[in-house]
């Protein structure tokens, strides 16, 4: 059993900063962590590794410095680890990014599950995880609660919806977007730590994905951000006092006075 961890490194929430220029998160020198939501990707990973054999593979792109977020995956248990950096990836949207990641799982050909969190904490788009399945052409499910067997190249698994769950058979190779509810990741053991110290990652680059500029950064993008601002604060309100008539009377006039 192959599985590829999909994962990303965010900033911290309060070490936030957008560039003016671009409208894109600015990463370089900023305090940086794994996106929560991946952490449960990862300890899924180690867990189907456990349980059916084989090796697990994380991945993710981002400049030099995402190579932290790579070797604390390491840390938990992960075998291998691959860094796709490159200046030509900056400013990469949902769709360019899951290109990259998806031609990186490609250039690997053989695996079985792709694990990715449910969404990113700074983008919330829950899109980059549906993108690979869609350029790699595999099954997905979204928002994976549990998997309840792996066998005969099928995976099922429970499926969080509105108001319950809902059981579903998919076809190996398959990539699962994952919830919180799924485990409870593990915290790194010493030989893991001393591990993530000696391993050698491998970096993969536009040319090593034989990929081509027009296809990603902000280039490649079909969405990009026109403008970020801060919201103007709140105006005070207003307190209505006196009797109920009078205070439905001002309230619809001054409800009147959006229109």
């Amino acid at each position: 059993m192959k599985v590829i961890v999909c994962i990303k490194q965010v900033p911290d929430t309060t070490e936030v900063r957008i560039n003016p220029e671009t409208n894109t998160l600015m990463r370089e020198g900023v305090e940086s962590i794994i996106n929560p939501f991946d952490m449960y990707a990862i300890e899924e990973a180690i867990r189907i590794k456990e349980k059916f054999g084989g090796s697990t593979t994380v991945m993710t792109m981002g400049p030099p410095q995402a190579e932290s977020a790579l070797r604390a995956a390491i840390a938990m248990g992960i075998d291998e680890a691959i860094l796709l950096s490159d200046r030509a990836f900056a400013g990469s949207d949902t769709w360019a990014t899951s290109y990259v990641l998806s031609s990186a799982i490609k250039k690997i050909k053989d695996f079985d599950i792709v694990l990715c969190g449910k969404q990113a904490s700074d983008g919330d788009t829950a899109q980059v995880g549906p993108g690979i399945s869609t350029h790699l052409d595999i099954s997905q499910a979204t928002y994976v609660k549990k998997i309840n067997d792996i066998k005969d190249k099928m995976i099922k698994v429970e499926r969080m919806i509105e108001g319950g769950y809902e059981i579903i058979e998919l076809p190996i190779p398959a990539l699962l977007t994952v919830v919180k509810e799924i485990n409870e990741p593990r915290l790194p053991s010493l030989k893991g730590k001393m591990k993530s110290k000696k391993v050698e990652i491998q970096t993969w680059g536009l040319d090593d994905l034989d990929l081509n500029k027009d296809q990603v950064g902000l280039e490649g993008s079909p969405t990009q951000v026109v403008e970020i601002f801060t919201p103007p604060p709140r105006e005070k309100g207003k307190i209505l006092t006196g009797e109920a008539k009078h205070i439905v009377k001002s309230l619809v006039d001054e409800l009147k006075s959006y229109i």
